[in-house]
This record gives C-alpha cells, sequence and structure tokens, in this order.
C-alpha cells in the first residue's frame, strides 16, 4: 500500500513538474493604467505642455518597436523618424511576450523622464512580483529583451537637443517694445520653454516647415485688425461675466456653455491660487494629457486588441510632440502680447481673463494646434463620425461632455481660447490650420499600417 501511494505522489510530482506555465496575459487595459500611471505623475510634478509631450512621446515609441517586430500588420518606425534605426531585433524563438515586454519598456522609458520616481518604481515593482509569479522564466527573458530595447531608446531620446535646452538662456522681455509678450499675473512667470523650437523634430523637415499665417500687425489704432481682435477678446470675457453674475443671482445651477466650454478645455497645469500671502498651483491636466486620454476613451469604447492600442497611442503622441514644437517655435519668434496685458494698458485695466493666461507668448493658439493634429490623427483611427463621452476632466472636478466627432472636440477646444480670454481669433483659427497641416503630414507621411 505504501509502495502504490509513493508512485501516486512521484507521478503527481512528475506531472507539476512537466506542466507548462500559462502565458502572461497583457491587455489593453494593462497598457492603458501605465499610460494613465505616468499621467497623474506629471500632473503632480507640473510638467509643461511640451515637456509633457516629451514625456509621451518615447515610452510609446519604446512600446510600439517591441510591438511592431515580426508584425503582420505593422512597420517599423526605424528609419521613419528622425534617428531611430538599429532596434535590437528580437528571435521569433526567443520565448518573448511582446505585449509584456512592450509594456516593460514603456514603463521603464518612462521612468527616465519623470521626477517622482518612486511612486513608478512602486507600481512598476508591483507589476514585476506580479508577473514573475505567474511565469517567472517568460518575465525574466520579456524583460531583458525590453531593456535592450529601452538602451536604445534612450539613445536616441539622449540626442534630440532637450539637454542643451535645460542650459539655454533665459526669455528675455523687453518692456519698452509694444506689442511684446510680458509676463501676466498672478504669478508673473518668465516664458516657458523659450527654446522647445530647437528640438529635434520626429517626421517634419524642421520646426517651422508649417508656419502659420503671419499674426496682424501690433497697433492700438481702434481701427486696426489687431484692436479689434483685442476688442473682441474683451467683449466675449464681458459678456460671459454678465451670464455668470445673473447665474450667481438666481442662483441657477445652468453654467453659461461658453463658461463650462472655457473651464472644461482650459488644461493649464500653471494656474495658480492665491489665499492671502500664500500662492499655490492648481493640479490640471495639460493638452496633451487631455488627448492622450481622449486616445484610450476611443480604444475603451472600439474594444481595440493591444497592438491597436500601442498603435494609437504612439502615432497620437507623435502628433502632438510635432505640433508643439511648430507652436512653440512660433510663439518666440513673433512674442505676441496676450489679450490681459493688451487689454489692462489700452482698453480697460480692471479686465481679467476668465482663465488664467499660461505663461508663454500668445500666437498661436497651442491647444488649437495640438488639438486640431490629433483629431486628425484620432479620425484616421477610428473613423470621421466617432462618438464619445470625453470624461477627462472628473479627477478635477468638472463634468464630462459628450462629442460626436475628434473634430468637433477639437473645434471647441480652440474656441475655449476665445471664451477664456487668453487668445485672440487669428491664434485660435490660424493654429488650427497650422494643426491640421501637421496632422496630415503626419498621417500621409508615417507608413505604420502594412498594406
Amino acid at each position: 500500500m505504501k509502495s502504490k501511494i509513493y508512485f501516486l505522489g512521484l507521478i503527481t510530482l512528475l506531472f507539476i513538474s512537466c506542466k507548462k506555465e500559462a502565458p502572461i496575459k497583457v491587455t489593453t487595459d494593462d497598457f492603458c493604467a501605465a499610460v494613465d500611471t505616468v499621467t497623474g505623475i506629471m500632473v503632480h510634478d507640473i510638467f509643461s505642455p511640451p515637456v509633457a509631450s516629451r514625456i509621451y512621446l518615447y515610452p510609446n515609441v519604446a512600446a510600439y518597436e517591441i510591438m511592431a517586430q515580426n508584425s503582420t500588420k505593422y512597420n517599423s518606425l526605424q528609419g521613419q523618424l528622425k534617428g531611430l534605426d538599429s532596434i535590437p531585433k528580437l528571435d521569433s524563438k526567443s520565448g518573448v511576450n511582446k505585449n509584456l515586454a512592450a509594456l516593460i519598456a514603456h514603463i521603464e522609458v518612462s521612468k527616465q523622464l519623470i521626477f517622482s520616481e518612486e511612486s513608478l518604481e512602486k507600481y512598476r515593482d508591483s507589476l514585476y512580483e506580479k508577473w514573475g509569479s505567474e511565469n517567472q522564466k517568460e518575465f525574466d527573458v520579456s524583460k531583458e529583451y525590453a531593456l535592450k530595447v529601452v538602451d536604445r531608446i534612450k539613445m536616441w531620446m539622449g540626442k534630440d537637443n532637450y539637454k542643451q535646452t535645460r542650459t539655454a538662456s533665459k526669455f528675455s522681455v523687453y518692456a519698452n517694445q509694444p506689442g511684446r509678450w510680458q509676463p501676466t499675473p498672478p504669478s508673473y512667470m518668465d516664458g516657458v520653454e523659450p527654446h522647445w523650437g530647437e528640438i529635434r523634430t520626429l517626421v517634419m523637415d524642421s520646426a517651422s516647415q508649417f508656419k502659420p499665417k503671419a499674426p496682424h500687425p501690433f497697433s492700438i489704432d481702434k481701427n486696426s485688425a489687431f484692436y479689434k481682435e483685442a476688442k473682441e477678446t474683451y467683449d466675449t470675457g464681458n459678456l460671459i461675466s454678465k451670464k455668470l453674475i445673473e447665474v450667481e443671482k438666481t442662483k441657477s445651477k445652468l453654467i453659461p456653455e461658453e463658461s463650462a466650454i472655457a473651464t472644461f478645455w482650459d488644461c493649464n497645469p500653471y494656474a495658480t491660487v492665491t489665499q492671502g500671502h500664500m500662492m499655490f498651483a492648481k493640479k490640471k491636466n495639460t493638452p496633451d494629457a487631455h488627448w492622450i486620454n481622449i486616445t484610450k476613451i476611443a480604444l475603451k469604447k472600439s474594444k481595440s486588441d493591444f497592438e491597436t492600442t500601442v498603435f494609437a497611442y504612439t502615432k497620437t503622441s507623435i502628433g502632438i510632440f510635432e505640433s508643439f514644437i511648430s507652436c512653440w517655435d512660433e510663439k518666440y519668434k513673433t512674442n505676441v502680447i496676450r489679450p490681459e496685458t493688451y487689454i489692462n494698458q489700452y482698453i480697460d485695466e480692471n479686465w481679467r481673463p476668465q482663465l488664467q493666461t499660461p505663461p508663454f507668448p500668445e500666437y498661436t493658439s497651442g491647444h488649437s494646434v495640438v488639438s486640431s493634429c490629433s483629431a486628425i490623427i484620432l479620425t484616421g483611427i477610428f473613423g470621421d463620425n466617432f462618438s464619445y463621452v470625453d470624461d477627462s476632466e472628473i479627477p478635477f472636478g468638472l463634468p464630462k461632455r459628450s462629442f460626436n466627432s475628434f473634430k468637433q472636440a477639437a473645434a471647441e477646444a480652440s474656441i475655449s481660447r476665445l471664451y477664456g480670454g487668453i487668445h485672440y481669433r487669428a491664434a485660435i483659427e490660424n493654429g488650427v490650420e497650422q494643426g491640421n497641416n501637421i496632422g496630415n503630414y503626419i498621417s500621409n507621411k508615417l507608413k505604420m499600417l502594412k498594406k
């Protein structure tokens, strides 16, 4: 009897030892959660919109390059993005789990680009422990390959001129030159990222390839185009203020639509609150974060698979990155005065915009450029009449908004800058055209999908 029990036990042990561990499952939800984690850290760390675009870009490209290895549907971006080549090749017999390696690469590259590394390490380590317990061998070989790709991406991103711009000169303000940008209340910050136009482009020939139409010449003549546009911003702000006062008087819960639109698309990480002698920053999304979240919403609604998820995030982040380079190049070449400064000096010294004016020159509107470009790219991926509910601002106390298409959302984001009192119409309309041109160019030039 004992020998029989011993024999059965031996058979059981042999069965267990020979049983293969199941592959580690990495899903769309897992990748979206990693992107959301990075977004949360960026909001906490308060990165400028241009720098945020860089933080989204490189981790997504790293993940995409792994996903595209031996893919029947997607082409590598090697040779398509400036300076990107020689990504380590993946042996199909290596046992690497591509989805797992892509997510590991995303997390590890992200860690190189943020300030609060401990927060991301805590998130990463919990995943590593989970994956190791599920299938240690597969996790180890996938991580090993991912880190090789990470090293290559780090070399690539280290040559984009970002480090050089960290030590470049600050933006010079010339108070005696009318029409030039000046720091604005309440924090009167220096101009943010004045050298961002010097960052290496990826797809565009140069930062000025899609240079917009010139802004209206500065003038205080009441018959000039510049004055009339400033007056339009002023009048629009006053009209919205009257509506808000009426809401307060009647104790109505219906916020004026223009005010709701302006607030929803504010996306100013530099907004501050003053209490007595104390000033502290509000925590807000950047325009990049808002459109990256819209990408997630579209992915979830369309029930996209893992490969489509990485593809959509990557292409959208490329468009956002290029948009900020193009827009910032124009901002610091034209140095157009903000409406708040102009109106206070030449129309009404007591006027204040609904939104706090961001700390950089006016022309063109960054949200208009980025939103229009993102809408073009997302429309190309998900279709022209893709309706969705945008919950991007719920963490910041704002309600959802519904849209019938990405282009409708981009149009609303653009006009929000007039409603908020932080841009003139020319910066908005010409910014939309600028963004459309960038989006169409990227969509046509990048060959990410195999025929």
